[in-house]
């Protein structure tokens, strides 16, 4: 199996709400897809968001780094040379890790193919089935505590809750979420970087003062301060995790060795896709930091990549994939399936996907 063709398009689907956190609010999901043509008719799927606040990815740069760098070091060569094409993949260029990600799960995807077995298995094969938490948005505490509400009836356990957009309203938003939703639901909350590290400390512990019994705060402090991110793990009463602190293997080394969080969230669009993320995950195995697989606003291709991912390793013992719930429709055939909080890895070849509504795809080239 040759790869003869690199194509992308892009995907629009709107969000059933605005989703809102510290540093953005968004309508629709804004994909863009790359389909990875060979020449025996198989097609391997991959999929990136621009999450310009994040990763630093904009639309035109990850289309951009596929066509001019990516594309002209996979084009023609044999899929079953796969360690070799994932390293030329990481080797394309500095940073530009989105689209490094959206053509490595498509590698993944027809690697499965060409040997005919599911990408999960290919990995390790420890369960079929997920249980994710989804996003409530940074919104006044009322409307927050209606989301959270929403949420449970929708059968929901585990909530992530956006903070820090002001956080002076941030405990009275986590009051308002608790005492809707009881004691029984687990609540974890995301500040994205919004927070100093001697503020963090104060509202985290403020927070677990007034009972608000929280599961874990996620990146508290900005990415680039891990000395920060240490005071927050040494000195908080809820429990850290390290997301966008993580972007490599190598993040994730200073992480372990210094101790800096108590969790590390993997992300494919962070580290460049499935194979960096094996990496991150088997460094957590041998240090024994239990991890969390989580997403960006993306649709199901590549939150499907990661399923894949987090059914294959045990060290992986929270999910965040509620990217495909959040969206008003699911335009990709096959691949895992989302029933809300419930999520089944598909047993189909690769990844699984079949292909693409038409109706949501748009600029194919």
């Amino acid at each position: 199996m040759k790869i003869t063709q690199v194509r992308l398009g892009r995907l629009s689907v709107p969000l059933r709400v605005p989703f809102k956190t510290a540093l953005r609010t968004v309508n629709s999901v804004e994909d863009i897809v790359v389909e990875l043509h060979t020449d025996t008719g198989a097609i391997g799927y991959g999929e990136a968001p621009p999450t310009g606040p994040i990763t630093g990815d904009t639309a035109g740069g990850i289309m951009g780094a596929i066509r001019e760098l990516i594309a002209p070091v996979i084009l023609n060569q044999e899929v079953d040379d796969f360690e070799a094409l994932t390293a030329r993949v990481q080797k394309a260029g500095v940073h530009n890790t989105s689209a490094k990600a959206a053509v490595d799960m498509a590698l993944w995807d027809l690697y499965g193919q060409l040997h005919h077995i599911p990408v999960h298995k290919l990995l390790g094969g420890a369960r079929r089935t997920l249980v994710t938490d989804i996003t409530i948005s940074v919104n006044p505490p009322e409307e927050m505590a209606r989301d959270a509400l929403d949420a449970v009836a929708r059968g929901y356990d585990c909530l992530k809750v956006k903070v820090g957009a002001d956080p002076a309203l941030d405990t009275a938003r986590l009051a308002a979420v608790r005492k809707a939703v009881g004691d029984d639901v687990c609540i974890r909350i995301d500040a994205n970087q919004a927070w100093t590290p001697r503020q963090a400390v104060r509202i985290l512990n403020e927070m677990q003062d007034k009972g608000l019994a929280l599961e874990l705060v996620e990146q508290p402090v900005p990415a680039a301060d891990l000395e920060g991110l240490a005071y927050v793990t040494r000195n908080s009463w809820v429990p850290v995790m390290a997301d966008e602190s993580v972007f490599s293997p190598a993040d994730a080394m200073k992480i372990f060795q210094n101790r800096a969080a108590d969790y590390i969230n993997i992300k494919l669009m962070k580290c460049g896709g499935i194979t960096n993320a094996l990496r991150i995950a088997a460094a957590a195995e041998v240090y024994g930091v239990e991890c969390m697989i989580g997403c960006m606003l993306e649709a199901k291709i590549a939150v499907n990549a990661a399923v894949e991912l987090a059914c294959a390793r045990s060290i992986i013992t929270r999910v965040d994939l509620d990217g495909p719930v959040l969206c008003s429709v699911d335009p990709i055939q096959g691949g895992a399936r989302f029933d809300e909080r419930l999520i089944t890895v598909s047993d189909d070849p690769g990844l699984g996907i079949h292909g693409i509504d038409p109706s949501y795809f748009f600029e194919k080239k």
